[in-house]
């Protein structure tokens, strides 16, 4: 059986679910940081920064990063594979994809957990 190292899950199938489930995470993110907007009567500096100071919400905001990595990688792969037909050029834009995921990685670790 021939395996493709580009893809991120292990099968088509796999990355369908990675997908969904990153997706998942994603809306619920918003939609919490939506009803948080809403409901909060007056938002400060100081309500905003405790609400990332607790650590549920920076692992909710860390499982939310690594899930906009996912589906991002997971569909820039699909989209390139589908468009970009030169080798050459689609291994660079890849590569480039993925030095600008984790440069977002890196930044939102930095800026989640280094306050």
């Amino acid at each position: 059986m021939v395996k493709n190292a580009a893809t991120f899950g292990r099968s088509g199938v796999q990355d369908f679910v990675l997908i969904r489930a990153s997706a998942l995470v994603m809306l619920a993110y918003v939609l919490f940081l939506v009803g948080y907007l809403v409901t909060s009567p007056s938002l400060t500096f100081d309500t905003w920064q405790g609400l990332f100071a607790s650590v549920g919400m920076k692992v909710f905001t860390l499982l939310a990063l690594f899930s906009v990595l996912i589906h991002g990688w997971i569909g820039m792969w699909q989209v390139a594979t589908d468009y970009i037909k030169p080798a050459k050029l689609r291994a660079f834009v890849l590569f480039a994809i993925n030095v600008v995921l984790l440069a977002y990685l890196a930044t939102g670790v930095v800026i989640l957990w280094g306050v």
